[in-house]
């Protein structure tokens, strides 16, 4: 998943998606630790992708809030 991809999406289609990483990253980890997980590399890109929603959501959130003196 790209960033360029992602700013393009509403904010609320963000956070559905967030919720949606979050637990797709849950379900790799709970995975490997019971030896089920075959590609382990799923759970870094999981883990990247929630980083790159959450940074976008932060910096919208940023960009809405004014400055405080």
């Amino acid at each position: 998943m790209k960033a360029k991809d992602l700013s393009d999406r509403t904010t609320e289609d963000l956070r559905e998606l967030e919720k949606s990483v979050a637990n797709d990253r849950f379900q790799h980890r709970f995975k490997n630790f019971t030896n089920r997980l075959d590609d382990t590399s799923l759970i870094r890109k999981a883990r990247r992708d929630l980083a790159r929603v959450k940074t976008i959501l932060a910096q919208r959130t940023a960009a809405v809030e004014p400055k405080k003196d």
